[in-house]
């Protein structure tokens, strides 16, 4: 169901601007609908009234939560399932953060990430992207969340933007806190910037050096890394939020003082973050996760070169907290192909 979809709907059963925006508050905020309001005129219309319980179903059926998975760290990963039996992630972080997914399965085909191995299966609505912040809001409070689970958002960019609208005014969510995170499509730098809610924007790197960044992100648009500085650059001072750089730290790979010198060409002066992410081990990828000394020595360097820099420690990962590697795991079970990104 897509959110538009969703408004129709409540139209058709004669809800007005106001029952229309009370309810879409109600329910991604997750409160209990009042229908029976002191003044008159803010009565829900009766035709609305009976309508509600089936569409309460209907609405939770979106996404029903199939397994928990708490990790030590406070992280606790969902395995989502869809209204057609298929399932996605999404993963409570610590801080009242979320990430979720858009897509079943990737097209992009990260070569270290779980998530693109067998392709895209299929997009989520945006009503199914709204829907796991309902259920994890019913868990605990969500203050921020990240499209950063399953999917790449510039693939399903419709409906990603129409759920960032809704969580950004309904969903009370802050605007900067609301992050769409790309490989770098181009679509996203004209169309971001369009609409009433303005994510903040985390762009994945994870290279300076063209070749390697193609052969990490074989089906990425071949943007320079160069090129998606420029482009963030502009997106950043335009919003005023700082364009958050991704960089999964791989072992051998991507980890050497080479890169480092990148790094500081490409974002001194930037309005930037760096977000360093140690390789979350996936079972049967060649990738290995530098150790905790390298990773803080790039981070150090970094800001001693006048990059801020940020070193996340990946949340859960005592739950392999890795994109895709718990509906990896129970893919065999549901006899559908691995997916995430």
């Amino acid at each position: 169901m897509r959110i538009e979809t969703l408004r129709q709907r409540l139209r058709a059963l004669g809800a007005k601007e106001k029952h229309e925006q009370r309810l879409l508050q109600a329910w991604t905020r997750v409160l209990p609908v009042d229908t029976r309001h002191r003044r008159a005129e803010d009565f829900l219309p009766k035709r609305l009234r009976e309508a509600l319980p089936e569409l309460h179903a209907e609405l939770a059926g979106l996404a029903r939560l199939r397994s928990e998975h708490p990790g030590a760290d406070g992280a606790s990963r969902f395995l989502v399932e869809l209204n057609d039996g298929q399932t996605v992630e999404s993963v409570l972080l610590p801080r009242d953060g979320l990430c979720v997914s858009t897509q079943v399965g990737c097209a992009v085909g990260c070569l270290f990430c779980m998530t693109g191995r067998d392709g895209l299966q299929r997009q989520l609505s945006s009503g199914e992207i709204v829907a796991q912040v309902v259920l994890a809001r019913g868990r605990r409070p969500v203050k921020r969340v990240v499209f950063m689970g399953m999917g790449e958002p510039a693939h399903n960019l419709d409906n990603v933007l129409e759920a960032i609208d809704l969580l950004g005014t309904s969903g009370s969510i802050g605007h900067k806190n609301l992050v769409f995170s790309t490989v770098g499509d181009p679509r996203v730098f004209s169309r971001l910037p369009l609409g009433v809610v303005k994510p903040a924007l985390a762009l994945s790197l994870h290279s300076t050096k063209a070749d390697l960044r193609a052969r990490l992100l074989p089906r990425a648009p071949r943007l320079t890394p160069d090129e998606l500085v420029e482009l963030g650059e502009v997106y950043a001072r335009a919003t005023g939020y700082p364009i958050q750089y991704q960089w999964t730290l791989l072992a051998g790979i991507n980890d050497g003082d080479d890169e480092l010198e990148g790094i500081v060409r490409l974002l001194a002066g930037k309005y930037a973050m760096m977000n360093f992410i140690p390789y979350n081990s996936n079972e049967g990828l060649d990738f290995a996760r530098p150790s905790w000394e390298r990773a803080s020595e790039m981070a150090g360097k970094l800001h001693q070169r006048g990059i801020l820099t940020r070193l996340r420690d990946s949340a859960g990962q005592d739950i392999d907290g890795g994109c895709g590697q718990l509906r990896a795991r129970t893919a065999p079970e549901q006899n559908v192909a691995t997916g995430v990104g």
